[in-house]
């Protein structure tokens, strides 16, 4: 399909934008900063108006800033060329009065590998729309990449539901639009259907092979391992080039299934000027191709995807796994922004939208089945949320330029240490302080975390919840000390710090108070804290139960 089918030239509504800020891409909004503290709908939550009504004032209550919506195929074109925007309009309706912003999710061909929001019409349909295949010729219920009927008509029916919304949404509600749904091939590495094998025999496209010549020094290691390994060859099967076995399939499909989604975006770009994302179920537990959704936009598939696909903006990785820490830094590229549409939620989300804010400049953060959690003022999210909100202008002006870390802690990793000028930052999780019984009794530790930001060169932000920072002179050569829960030292704790003394000066705390952050990015102090709030000058904490913003100053003694 040409552009010139994709029914329109691009309508005006409201005006967001991907703009750099330094090393960080940017969501704009009327020119403003604007980071996604979002939460995604469960799978069926948007598909009747008298949920969303009672949703969107619920997500308000939480401290959400932006909520992610499905769009179905099967409700928009319930009968071929009949459409029904009716619950698109009630979306954007609700979240007007709820002064939330939408990310809309298009559940078209593929939603978790599966054809299973298309229309019945087009289901029925086999032979029109035919379906993927096994390599034993087994059919699956998922549409076929390579049939140009199933493009069609999915194309169709996407383009004219943004063309829908661009007329509607003329102030900027709707911020961004990803395309299908965690794309990607299961029980099979790939489509063996008739069209898929005329693809793959053809052998791997030119222009693939430009694009690996021209990004070698960049590509991900796993491909340029495969791709070095088999000669650097520049033509030949998916095999020649990239070795015998299922991976270089998984290779094949993703080009195509690229391909396709490439061809949807410059249909999005021709209707509506939205940033766009693919997004992706991980490839996680051992799992192979076609055990995980194989070909989706997966880390390892990046350049793949970024090849065939460069009118998509960012790859986004939906997270129910361990190694969150791990799994985020596949996403954050020099060539991808981070966004997290989708990931568990749990009570130390808030905790993990602090990280990704502060470590990765991510664009945005969004658990899923959002409306199942608690709206109480003190669930942690909602605490948490609200304090991120606080901070957004400090946040927004400080990505992108190197002066943020982010914080994350669990049972698994309870200490960090970041340099800064000539400064050594201890972070640790709050329960690394015997003072609170959950540490000691047995308990699981809650994930915690936070944001620390350098204003200056001796004043800092530190925000978050069960977080402990201590800073010293990298200089200095200390011992660590155990301390009893009075604070004191432990009995026959090795004192042996003062008598190794090098002579170095110390960094003391000047002030630690906490604050409240206005509009405009300035600072209300709320409190001083000196005494027990810092153990008498020896390091800053907030508590796992709070969510906190200090302004730290520190001073240089000898």
């Amino acid at each position: 399909m040409s552009i010139a089918l994709c029914l329109s030239v691009a309508a005006y509504a409201g005006n967001v934008r991907l703009v750099k800020h330094g090393a960080a891409t940017q969501l704009t909004v009327d020119g403003k900063p604007f980071i996604i503290i979002g939460g995604e709908l469960g799978n069926s939550s948007a598909s009747s108006e008298a949920d969303i009504k009672r949703i969107f004032p619920k997500l308000k209550r939480m401290n959400l800033n932006t909520v992610l919506v499905p769009v179905y195929w099967d409700m928009i074109e319930p009968s071929e060329l009949q459409y029904d925007f009716s619950l698109v309009d009630a979306a954007i309706d609700e979240a007007r009065k709820n002064n939330l912003k939408i990310v809309f999710l298009w559940f078209g061909a593929w939603k978790n590998s599966m054809s299973c929001y298309a229309p019945e019409w087009f289901k029925k349909d086999y032979r029109k729309y035919p379906r993927a295949r096994t390599a034993a010729g087994k059919p699956l219920e998922i549409a076929s990449a390579f049939s140009e009927n199933v493009y069609k008509a999915d194309s169709r029916a996407f383009t004219r539901w943004l063309k829908h919304v661009a007329n509607r949404d003329t102030d900027g509600t709707v911020l961004m639009i990803q395309i299908e749904n965690e794309i990607g091939m299961l029980e099979s590495p790939r489509d063996y259907s008739p069209a898929a094998q005329t693809a793959y025999d053809k052998g791997v496209p030119t222009a693939l092979i430009d694009h690996l010549k021209k990004h070698k020094t960049s590509l991900h290691p796993q491909l340029a391992a495969r791709w070095r390994d088999n000669g650097m060859k520049t033509s030949g099967s998916w095999h020649d080039v990239f070795g015998e076995d299922i991976y270089s399939d998984e290779y094949f499909m993703a080009w195509n299934y690229a391909l396709y989604v490439e061809r949807l975006a410059q249909c999005a770009r021709a209707v509506i000027d939205r940033p766009l994302y693919v997004n992706a179920a991980m490839n996680s537990r051992g799992r192979k191709p076609g055990e995980y959704p194989s070909a989706g936009p997966l880390a390892h598939l990046k350049d793949i995807w970024h090849a065939a696909a460069p009118s998509v903006d960012m790859l986004s990785p939906d997270l129910y796994d361990k190694g969150f820490t791990d799994w985020v830094a596949q996403y954050h590229t020099v060539d991808n922004p981070l966004f997290i549409p989708e990931i568990r939620r749990f009570d130390g989300n808030a905790a993990q939208a602090f990280y990704v804010i502060g470590e990765h400049d991510a664009i945005g953060f969004s658990p899923f089945s959002i409306e199942n959690g608690s709206d109480s003022p003190d669930a942690p999210a909602v605490k948490g949320y609200a304090k991120l909100l606080e901070l957004m202008p400090i946040l927004a002006r400080h990505q992108g330029q190197g002066s943020m870390n982010g914080l994350y802690f669990d049972n698994d990793s309870t200490e960090r240490v970041i340099a800064r000028d000539d400064i050594k930052i201890t972070a640790s999780h709050y329960f690394t302080l015997p003072w609170d019984p959950r540490a000691t009794d047995g308990s699981a530790w809650p994930s915690t975390g936070g944001v620390v930001i350098r204003l200056a060169p001796r004043e800092y932000i530190v925000a978050g919840s069960g977080i402990v920072l201590k800073f010293e002179n990298t200089g200095e050569s200390t011992v660590t000390q155990t301390l009893g829960e009075d604070g004191f030292l432990n009995t026959g704790s090795d004192r042996k710090a003062a008598s190794g003394w090098n002579g170095s000066s110390r960094i003391g705390l000047g002030t630690v108070d906490e604050v409240s952050v206005n509009p405009d990015g300035t600072l209300s102090r709320v409190r001083r804290y000196c005494g027990d709030e810092t153990h008498q000058g020896r390091h800053v904490r907030i508590g796992v139960d709070d969510f906190q913003v200090l302004h730290v100053t520190l001073y240089d003694y000898k």
